[in-house]
Protein backbone atom coordinates (compact mmCIF):
# COMPACT_ATOMS: atom_id res chain seq x y z
CA UNK A 1 0.00 0.00 0.00
CA UNK A 2 1.71 3.66 -1.20
CA UNK A 3 2.43 6.13 1.70
CA UNK A 4 1.26 9.34 2.38
CA UNK A 5 4.15 10.46 0.52
CA UNK A 6 4.04 8.45 -2.28
CA UNK A 7 0.31 9.70 -3.24
CA UNK A 8 0.96 13.04 -2.53
CA UNK A 9 3.95 12.96 -4.82
CA UNK A 10 2.84 10.90 -7.86
CA UNK A 11 -0.73 13.38 -7.03
CA UNK A 12 0.99 16.94 -6.62
CA UNK A 13 4.40 16.30 -8.30
CA UNK A 14 4.01 14.06 -11.77
CA UNK A 15 5.45 15.32 -13.75
CA UNK A 16 8.53 16.07 -11.45
CA UNK A 17 9.70 18.90 -13.99
CA UNK A 18 9.61 20.34 -17.13
CA UNK A 19 11.11 20.39 -20.36
CA UNK A 20 10.61 23.62 -22.80
CA UNK A 21 12.04 23.50 -26.31
CA UNK A 22 13.42 25.84 -28.27
CA UNK A 23 10.90 27.67 -31.11
CA UNK A 24 13.91 27.62 -33.18
CA UNK A 25 16.93 25.10 -34.33
CA UNK A 26 18.58 24.10 -30.80
CA UNK A 27 21.83 24.64 -30.38
CA UNK A 28 24.56 23.35 -27.94
CA UNK A 29 22.66 25.06 -24.74
CA UNK A 30 21.10 23.22 -22.43
CA UNK A 31 19.55 25.78 -19.22
CA UNK A 32 18.37 24.62 -16.16
CA UNK A 33 16.62 25.91 -13.27
CA UNK A 34 16.67 23.59 -10.40
CA UNK A 35 15.86 25.27 -7.53
CA UNK A 36 12.73 27.76 -8.86
CA UNK A 37 10.33 24.61 -8.10
CA UNK A 38 6.98 25.98 -6.14
CA UNK A 39 4.24 22.94 -5.67
CA UNK A 40 4.63 22.09 -1.96
CA UNK A 41 3.12 18.55 -1.54
CA UNK A 42 0.56 18.28 1.39
CA UNK A 43 2.36 15.56 3.12
CA UNK A 44 5.31 18.28 3.38
CA UNK A 45 3.40 21.21 4.54
CA UNK A 46 2.04 18.25 7.10
CA UNK A 47 5.51 17.59 8.08
CA UNK A 48 6.53 21.09 8.56
CA UNK A 49 6.79 23.68 11.31
CA UNK A 50 7.25 26.73 9.01
CA UNK A 51 4.35 28.24 7.04
CA UNK A 52 4.38 28.24 3.36
CA UNK A 53 5.71 31.76 3.00
CA UNK A 54 9.08 30.48 5.26
CA UNK A 55 9.23 27.49 3.03
CA UNK A 56 9.50 29.47 -0.06
CA UNK A 57 12.45 31.76 1.02
CA UNK A 58 14.63 28.96 0.02
CA UNK A 59 13.15 28.78 -3.53
CA UNK A 60 14.96 31.16 -6.47
CA UNK A 61 11.74 32.31 -7.06
CA UNK A 62 10.97 32.77 -10.65
CA UNK A 63 14.43 32.45 -11.88
CA UNK A 64 12.56 29.38 -14.66
CA UNK A 65 10.89 32.87 -15.71
CA UNK A 66 12.94 34.86 -16.60
CA UNK A 67 15.09 32.47 -18.62
CA UNK A 68 11.98 31.42 -20.52
CA UNK A 69 12.14 33.99 -23.66
CA UNK A 70 16.10 33.63 -23.25
CA UNK A 71 16.47 29.76 -23.90
CA UNK A 72 13.94 29.96 -26.33
CA UNK A 73 16.22 31.22 -28.87
CA UNK A 74 17.84 28.04 -29.24
CA UNK A 75 18.32 26.32 -25.91
CA UNK A 76 15.90 23.33 -24.05
CA UNK A 77 15.51 25.02 -20.59
CA UNK A 78 14.49 22.00 -17.87
CA UNK A 79 12.94 23.38 -14.76
CA UNK A 80 12.02 21.11 -10.85
CA UNK A 81 8.51 21.54 -10.21
CA UNK A 82 9.15 20.13 -6.51
CA UNK A 83 10.34 22.91 -4.14
CA UNK A 84 14.35 23.23 -2.94
CA UNK A 85 13.23 23.07 0.30
CA UNK A 86 11.62 18.96 -0.16
CA UNK A 87 14.83 17.66 -2.39
CA UNK A 88 17.74 19.52 -3.60
CA UNK A 89 18.04 18.16 -6.88
CA UNK A 90 21.70 20.50 -7.46
CA UNK A 91 23.22 17.78 -4.11
CA UNK A 92 23.98 14.17 -4.45
CA UNK A 93 21.11 11.96 -4.62
CA UNK A 94 21.99 10.35 -0.87
CA UNK A 95 23.76 13.59 0.55
CA UNK A 96 21.68 12.74 3.95
CA UNK A 97 21.78 14.42 7.34
CA UNK A 98 21.81 11.73 10.38
CA UNK A 99 20.15 14.49 12.63
CA UNK A 100 17.00 14.31 10.64
CA UNK A 101 15.97 10.52 10.45
CA UNK A 102 14.51 8.64 13.03
CA UNK A 103 17.15 5.54 11.83
CA UNK A 104 20.94 5.12 11.05
CA UNK A 105 21.37 6.21 7.69
CA UNK A 106 22.90 3.16 5.43
CA UNK A 107 26.70 3.09 4.79
CA UNK A 108 26.65 4.69 1.35
CA UNK A 109 25.21 7.75 2.29
CA UNK A 110 27.58 10.70 2.26
CA UNK A 111 26.58 12.13 5.92
CA UNK A 112 30.23 14.25 6.24
CA UNK A 113 29.64 16.41 3.18
CA UNK A 114 29.78 20.83 4.03
CA UNK A 115 26.13 21.23 2.33
CA UNK A 116 25.20 18.25 5.04
CA UNK A 117 26.98 20.07 8.19
CA UNK A 118 25.62 23.35 7.20
CA UNK A 119 21.68 21.87 7.57
CA UNK A 120 21.14 21.99 3.49
CA UNK A 121 21.86 18.36 1.93
CA UNK A 122 19.79 16.52 -0.20
CA UNK A 123 16.81 16.56 2.19
CA UNK A 124 17.22 20.30 3.59
CA UNK A 125 16.91 20.23 7.34
CA UNK A 126 16.95 23.87 7.25
CA UNK A 127 15.52 26.86 5.06
CA UNK A 128 17.93 29.32 3.54
CA UNK A 129 17.46 31.51 6.86
CA UNK A 130 18.54 28.96 9.31
CA UNK A 131 15.30 28.18 10.53
CA UNK A 132 14.50 23.96 11.27
CA UNK A 133 11.92 22.51 8.39
CA UNK A 134 10.53 19.80 10.39
CA UNK A 135 8.49 18.98 13.57
CA UNK A 136 10.39 16.27 14.46
CA UNK A 137 12.12 13.38 12.76
CA UNK A 138 11.53 11.56 9.44
CA UNK A 139 11.47 8.10 7.80
CA UNK A 140 14.53 7.01 6.17
CA UNK A 141 12.38 5.76 3.69
CA UNK A 142 9.86 8.94 3.19
CA UNK A 143 13.48 10.41 1.93
CA UNK A 144 14.56 7.59 -0.18
CA UNK A 145 10.93 7.83 -1.77
CA UNK A 146 11.95 11.55 -2.75
CA UNK A 147 15.57 10.46 -4.36
CA UNK A 148 13.54 7.65 -6.28
CA UNK A 149 10.27 9.56 -7.66
CA UNK A 150 12.00 13.18 -8.18
CA UNK A 151 15.76 13.70 -7.73
CA UNK A 152 16.64 10.80 -10.38
CA UNK A 153 13.89 11.34 -12.81
CA UNK A 154 15.22 15.05 -13.30
CA UNK A 155 18.99 13.67 -13.78
CA UNK A 156 17.88 11.66 -15.90
CA UNK A 157 16.45 14.26 -18.29
CA UNK A 158 19.31 16.34 -17.62
CA UNK A 159 21.91 13.47 -18.75
CA UNK A 160 19.79 13.29 -21.55
CA UNK A 161 19.78 16.59 -22.97
CA UNK A 162 23.12 16.68 -22.58
CA UNK A 163 23.91 13.69 -24.63
CA UNK A 164 21.89 14.86 -27.19
CA UNK A 165 23.41 18.14 -27.52
CA UNK A 166 26.74 16.64 -27.69
CA UNK A 167 25.59 14.23 -30.10
CA UNK A 168 24.40 16.95 -32.56
CA UNK A 169 27.09 19.49 -32.11
CA UNK A 170 29.99 17.43 -30.28
CA UNK A 171 30.48 19.64 -26.94
CA UNK A 172 27.26 20.81 -24.75
CA UNK A 173 26.83 23.73 -22.78
CA UNK A 174 25.06 23.91 -19.67
CA UNK A 175 24.23 26.67 -17.64
CA UNK A 176 22.69 26.45 -14.06
CA UNK A 177 20.64 29.07 -13.64
CA UNK A 178 19.88 30.12 -9.77
CA UNK A 179 18.92 33.33 -8.22
CA UNK A 180 21.00 34.63 -4.23
CA UNK A 181 20.28 37.20 -1.77
CA UNK A 182 21.23 40.32 -2.53
CA UNK A 183 23.10 40.97 0.99
CA UNK A 184 25.78 38.56 2.33
CA UNK A 185 23.87 37.06 5.75
CA UNK A 186 27.17 37.26 7.63
CA UNK A 187 27.81 40.98 6.76
CA UNK A 188 24.66 43.01 7.52
CA UNK A 189 24.39 45.59 4.56
CA UNK A 190 28.00 44.23 2.09
CA UNK A 191 25.78 43.71 -1.04
CA UNK A 192 26.83 40.88 -3.60
CA UNK A 193 27.55 41.80 -7.40
CA UNK A 194 24.55 41.72 -10.04
CA UNK A 195 25.85 38.30 -11.36
CA UNK A 196 27.99 35.50 -9.92
CA UNK A 197 29.64 33.11 -12.50
CA UNK A 198 30.56 29.73 -11.29
CA UNK A 199 32.89 27.32 -12.98
CA UNK A 200 34.54 25.60 -10.05
CA UNK A 201 37.85 27.40 -10.11
CA UNK A 202 38.23 26.97 -14.06
CA UNK A 203 37.25 22.92 -13.68
CA UNK A 204 34.29 22.54 -15.26
CA UNK A 205 34.18 24.52 -17.97
CA UNK A 206 36.63 26.26 -20.63
CA UNK A 207 37.94 29.14 -19.48
CA UNK A 208 37.19 31.10 -22.58
CA UNK A 209 33.64 30.43 -22.26
CA UNK A 210 33.63 31.47 -18.52
CA UNK A 211 35.14 34.91 -19.86
CA UNK A 212 32.40 35.19 -22.62
CA UNK A 213 29.96 34.92 -20.15
CA UNK A 214 31.39 37.67 -17.87
CA UNK A 215 31.81 39.99 -20.75
CA UNK A 216 28.40 39.70 -22.40
CA UNK A 217 27.41 40.27 -18.88
CA UNK A 218 29.83 43.69 -18.15
CA UNK A 219 28.64 44.89 -21.84
CA UNK A 220 24.67 44.74 -20.65
CA UNK A 221 26.17 47.03 -17.38
CA UNK A 222 25.97 44.32 -15.03
CA UNK A 223 28.90 43.49 -11.99
CA UNK A 224 29.58 40.02 -12.80
CA UNK A 225 31.92 38.33 -10.47
CA UNK A 226 33.58 34.86 -11.19
CA UNK A 227 33.52 32.10 -8.43
CA UNK A 228 32.62 33.78 -4.98
CA UNK A 229 30.07 33.23 -2.89
CA UNK A 230 29.47 30.53 -5.32
CA UNK A 231 31.79 28.59 -7.26
CA UNK A 232 29.00 26.05 -8.71
CA UNK A 233 26.98 23.41 -6.81
CA UNK A 234 26.76 19.40 -7.48
CA UNK A 235 24.96 20.14 -11.20
CA UNK A 236 28.55 22.17 -12.04
CA UNK A 237 30.90 19.77 -10.92
CA UNK A 238 29.38 16.44 -11.59
CA UNK A 239 28.41 17.62 -15.64
CA UNK A 240 31.00 19.72 -16.31
CA UNK A 241 33.77 17.57 -18.40
CA UNK A 242 35.08 20.52 -20.76
CA UNK A 243 37.87 18.15 -21.61
CA UNK A 244 34.83 15.58 -22.26
CA UNK A 245 33.17 18.04 -24.32
CA UNK A 246 30.84 19.23 -21.64
CA UNK A 247 31.16 22.97 -20.26
CA UNK A 248 28.98 23.79 -17.24
CA UNK A 249 28.66 27.28 -15.60
CA UNK A 250 26.16 28.48 -12.67
CA UNK A 251 25.04 31.35 -12.72
CA UNK A 252 23.93 33.75 -9.76
CA UNK A 253 21.22 36.74 -10.15
CA UNK A 254 21.11 39.07 -7.58
CA UNK A 255 16.93 38.82 -6.31
CA UNK A 256 17.37 42.55 -6.35
CA UNK A 257 17.53 42.83 -9.41
CA UNK A 258 13.91 41.73 -9.87
CA UNK A 259 11.85 40.59 -6.61
CA UNK A 260 11.03 42.43 -3.07
CA UNK A 261 13.01 39.66 -0.74
CA UNK A 262 10.53 40.34 1.76
CA UNK A 263 7.25 39.34 -0.09
CA UNK A 264 8.69 37.37 -2.99
CA UNK A 265 6.65 39.42 -5.29
CA UNK A 266 8.77 40.27 -8.76
CA UNK A 267 9.32 44.49 -8.76
CA UNK A 268 8.77 46.29 -12.15
CA UNK A 269 12.46 45.41 -12.88
CA UNK A 270 11.35 41.86 -13.75
CA UNK A 271 10.67 42.73 -17.13
CA UNK A 272 13.96 44.81 -18.03
CA UNK A 273 15.92 41.69 -16.44
CA UNK A 274 13.88 39.66 -18.30
CA UNK A 275 15.04 41.44 -21.65
CA UNK A 276 18.38 41.28 -21.08
CA UNK A 277 18.92 38.04 -20.49
CA UNK A 278 17.11 37.74 -23.69
CA UNK A 279 20.28 39.70 -25.54
CA UNK A 280 22.87 37.31 -23.16
CA UNK A 281 21.33 34.58 -24.64
CA UNK A 282 21.12 35.87 -28.33
CA UNK A 283 24.98 37.34 -28.00
CA UNK A 284 26.40 33.53 -26.58
CA UNK A 285 24.26 31.83 -28.84
CA UNK A 286 26.18 33.28 -31.63
CA UNK A 287 29.42 34.19 -30.62
CA UNK A 288 30.04 30.45 -27.96
CA UNK A 289 30.20 27.82 -30.87
CA UNK A 290 32.38 30.19 -32.59
CA UNK A 291 34.92 29.96 -30.12
CA UNK A 292 34.65 26.34 -28.86
CA UNK A 293 34.54 25.10 -32.34
CA UNK A 294 37.38 27.46 -32.95
CA UNK A 295 39.61 25.83 -30.13
CA UNK A 296 38.65 22.65 -31.32
CA UNK A 297 40.00 23.07 -34.58
CA UNK A 298 42.80 24.44 -33.53
CA UNK A 299 43.79 21.37 -31.03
Amino acid sequence: MASAEELSIREELTPPFEVREPLGNLTPFVFCSPHSGRIYPQSFLDQSRLDAMALRRSEDCYVDELFIRAASRGATLLSARFPRAYIDANREPYELDPELFVEPLPDWANARSVRVAGGLGTIARIVSDGEEIYDGPLALSDALLRVELLHKPFHAVLRSLLDRAQRNFGYAILIDCHSMPSAHMAHAGVQRPDFVIGDRFGTSCDLRLTKLIRSIMTELGYEAQLNRPYAGGYITEHYGRPLRGVHAVQLEINRGLYMDERTLEKTPRFPSLERDLLLFAKQLFTEAPTLLERRSAAE
